[in-house]
């Protein structure tokens, strides 16, 4: 049996019902084989970014899991396709988005798969959840070269 490795998954969702769909998620994503949630960030509330359609609600979830990356971004990607995601077109408004952002140290580039997430650092939907439950994965540089996209923590529930 493989060592477990702590790997990163980023969720959003902007249509339907976004913050049951990311809760919904990040329940199935604790219940894969192999896998355990170690924590999750806050829900947040951003704009789009490169997109249209309503507001976001974001979040991060920690797992460690004996899955390889590519068994993950299988199953991240069923559970998306549970959720009634549609890939219309690129950046299309969505019922779920799971990304994979960080696995490990790993470093993967191919056809299906990039880690780390090779936008992760541009978008403050992912650095500020990140950075709350996973410091040390975040610099303040790159906290601050975001600093101009809003995002707001939603009250928890």
């Amino acid at each position: 049996m493989r060592e477990p490795v702590t790997a990163y998954i980023g969720l959003g969702a902007n249509l339907g019902l976004p913050e049951q769909a990311l809760r919904a998620a990040l329940d199935r994503i604790a219940r894969l084989p192999l896998t355990a949630l170690v924590r999750r960030s806050s829900l947040y509330r951003s704009a789009p970014v490169d997109a249209g359609g309503p507001d976001y609600i974001n979040a991060v979830a920690e797992i460690s899991t004996g899955l390889t990356a590519p068994e993950l971004l299988a199953q991240l990607q069923r559970i998306e396709a549970d959720a009634g995601r549609e890939r219309p077109y690129r950046n299309a408004p969505r019922t779920l988005d799971l990304d994979l952002l960080l696995f490990g140290a790993a470093s993967i580039a191919s056809a299906s798969l990039q880690v780390p997430h090779p936008r992760m650092h541009e978008r403050a939907f992912v650095l500020v959840p990140l950075a709350e439950i996973a410091p040390q994965c975040v610099s303040e540089q790159q906290l601050r070269s975001v600093s101009g996209q809003a995002i707001a923590r939603l009250p928890a529930r």
